[in-house]
């Protein structure tokens, strides 16, 4: 790489890192704790993509990303489903308006909540598939149709979508194939001893945190595209095919645990999040080429929305977790074949 092109790419990397850091601080103004589910948000964020949260209620979900979008000074919408919700509900609809002037009546838009940079999707498993698949086709086209006029999304076009795993009655499991639009599922725990103080200290005595803009709409912009030109050598993107292969029964690259528990595996959207979001690791950790421990440290999140255990799997309570980690340690960095 020439020198001059090198020292760019040095200084793209070194401010993505500054940046990322800002986020991370000024979401810790608000946020007690969950490091972890910080990182994964911003990585979702970074690489274009969505995020689904899973977790009881009361833990900071909508609440981060709210700070999120003050951190990022974005439009931030949060929408509430229910099963009574319908698309028009968060699409918007066309309505008869008035001319005041010439008592005409045309056809006028009326966006729905849906039209903002950052967009909360609350307990999105309450509303029913037809609305569920109208946020969907939103977020993978980042645009919308209603009446036969497309209509633009705002860039940058981020989801975060939030659901309850103990309170099933009432509500509308995502179908896998949906499941699968998400670049992470992440899975959101109780805080520490630690934590649960320093939250009692900030919200029973009054404290108000005061959450500056870091980035603008251009500069995110800037860093999702800054990601996509990450290097990944040949041999770390095969090691990438060999990981999503591995979850697929009977494949070449299956493991014991995989064809026992496993009835589907990844879709080829799981390498392009393993891929896209390795980078965003090596980025943070100042390289502008991919490592095999980067694509291993986004493994769970990338892929355990995307493996469908079976029946045996299911009654055993395994975790698709338990399997990802399994297919970490039975695949070797290098094929065989290669080394």
């Amino acid at each position: 790489m020439p020198e001059g092109i090198e020292s760019a790419v040095e200084k793209a990397t070194q401010e993505f890192r500054h940046k990322f850091q800002r986020l991370r601080e000024e979401i810790g103004k608000a946020i007690v704790g969950h490091a972890d589910i910080v990182d994964g948000v911003l990585t979702c964020l970074f690489t274009g993509g969505h995020v689904l949260l899973e977790g009881v209620p009361g833990l900071g979900k909508t609440y981060l990303i709210r700070t999120l979008a003050q951190a990022l000074s974005l439009e931030f919408s949060r929408i509430q489903f229910t099963p009574d919700l319908m698309p028009a509900d968060i699409l918007g609809t066309n309505i008869i308006m008035e001319d005041p002037n010439t008592g005409t009546r045309q056809f006028k838009f009326q966006r729905g909540p849906l039209f903002a940079q950052m967009v909360l999707a609350d307990e999105i498993n309450r509303a029913t598939p037809k609305t569920q698949s109208a946020l969907l086709e939103a977020m993978q086209e980042h645009s919308v149709t209603v009446g036969g006029t497309r209509y633009q999304l705002d860039e940058p076009f981020f989801v975060m979508a939030t659901q309850n795993p103990i309170e099933q009655e009432g509500t509308y499991p995502l179908p896998e194939a949906q499941l699968d639009r998400f670049f992470f599922k992440l899975i959101v725990h109780y805080s520490t001893h630690e934590e649960l103080k320093t939250i009692l200290d900030r919200t029973t005595t009054g404290h108000k945190p005061d959450i500056r803009p870091v980035m603008t709409r251009e500069e995110i912009i800037g860093a999702q595209r800054l990601v996509r030109r990450v290097q990944m050598a040949p041999h770390v993107q095969d090691y990438v095919v060999r990981l999503v292969t591995a979850t697929h029964p009977n494949s070449e690259f299956a493991t014991e645990m995989t064809n026992q528990y496993i009835r589907w595996g990844s879709s080829p959207r799981g390498a392009q999040a393993l891929a896209l979001a390795s980078k965003v690791s090596a980025l943070l950790d100042g390289r502008f080429n991919v490592s095999f421990e980067d694509v291993q440290k986004v493994a769970a999140p990338a892929l355990r929305h995307r493996i469908l255990l079976n029946f045996e799997g299911e009654a055993e309570n395994i975790s698709t977790d338990a399997v990802i980690d399994n297919i970490i340690k039975q695949t070797p960095t290098i094929a065989t074949a290669a080394a």
